[in-house]
């Protein structure tokens, strides 16, 4: 794999969202629907999916009831792999974080107790790891049917980035202003969408990049109080979570062609994520029970049927300097 030297060093400009007529109008008629739960097989087991792939293949990573944290993909058919752990990894930590359909598996594991994270591909039973050039933490997030892949590096001396590989060609980039940037999936056009974290070093916003490098920002829906998008498709329809004042966490579909979120809560939970979507609508994701424990959820995209509709939020207060000293931030689950 050719991987060239950082091309971008610096934050790049964004793209300031605000309402417009355009909004006012009745968004087209689309709900989300619940298609069934699943947990990866075990007793005291935390599943957190993330991704899922054109044939419906799902990775993601489970917690075990000794607190260790493994890779895990589930194919279409249901049928669950053994666990997923880098052979580099010391502390029981290897997270799945994207499929493609080649199934190529793609994430981060830890191999000290820094927390530094470095990055990994595992197809066929072999693994590649892999640290993007000058950078002390590589977060590997998603992965397209090319093999190009997203995520977010630390360089070294430097502030939490988002990047790119196109090609073999890494591009780091970030939203003005933030404070880390992190990119969690590319389409096959190489739009990409992620988070970041505000000034303030807490507040997390979505954002969408298109391949032209424009960065569109912020994404949050009216009454978020923080955003994260984890994943898009080749529509560049998004998913995601934020979260409301009353502190519940909501699962969301971002339409950009109407800046419109459709909004799921899984039924008697004040924790839903939506983490992965596919070119057929399929989403996968999870939610938290009453207990504590994390289970994961197959849904579907179905268009006739209106669901629960938020407009795009006005853009938040201009962006203020970058601090001088670096705020870190773990990707989020």
């Amino acid at each position: 794999m050719k991987i060239s030297l950082r091309l971008v060093g610096c934050a790049v400009g964004f793209a300031a969202l605000a309402l417009t007529g355009a909004l006012a109008q009745s968004p087209a008629s689309v709900s989300i629907q619940l298609v069934s739960t699943f947990d990866y097989p075990g007793t005291g087991i935390q599943t957190l999916p993330q991704k899922i792939s054109d044939k419906g293949d799902v990775v993601g990573s489970f917690v075990d009831s000794s607190g260790a944290t493994r890779g895990f993909a589930m194919l279409g058919n249901g049928t669950f792999s053994n666990p997923i752990v880098d052979p580099a990894d010391t502390v029981n930590f290897t997270e799945g974080r994207g499929i493609n359909n080649s199934r190529v598996v793609c994430g981060d594991y830890a191999n000290d107790a820094s927390g530094n994270l470095h990055g990994y591909f595992f197809t066929h039973g072999f693994y590649q790891n892999f640290d993007v050039f000058d950078t002390t933490f590589t977060a590997i997030l998603g992965i397209n049917n090319a093999r190009d892949f997203a995520g977010s590096v630390i360089p070294t001396g430097g502030i939490q980035e988002a990047f790119l590989s196109i090609g073999g060609t890494v591009t780091e980039f970030a939203v003005t202003g933030a404070t880390a940037t992190l990119a969690y999936q590319l389409n096959a056009t190489n739009q990409s969408c992620g988070y970041y974290v505000d000034a303030d070093g807490v507040t997390t916003h979505g954002y969408w990049r298109d391949s032209d490098g424009t960065i569109n920002a912020p994404i949050d829906p009216v009454g978020s109080t923080s955003t994260i998008l984890f994943g898009n498709n080749n529509a560049n329809q998004m998913v995601g979570r934020y979260v409301d004042a009353a502190a519940a966490t909501h699962g969301i579909l971002f339409l950009p062609s109407n800046n419109s979120f459709v909004v799921y809560d899984f039924p008697g939970s004040t924790f839903t994520s939506l983490n992965g979507i596919n070119k057929r609508g399929e989403i996968v994701g999870r939610y938290v029970d009453s207990g504590g424990t994390a289970h994961g959820i197959l849904l579907q995209v179905v268009r006739g049927s209106a669901g629960v509709t938020l407009p795009l939020a006005p853009p938040s207060a201009p962006a203020q300097a970058v601090p001088q000293r670096a705020v870190v931030t773990a990707p989020a689950y």
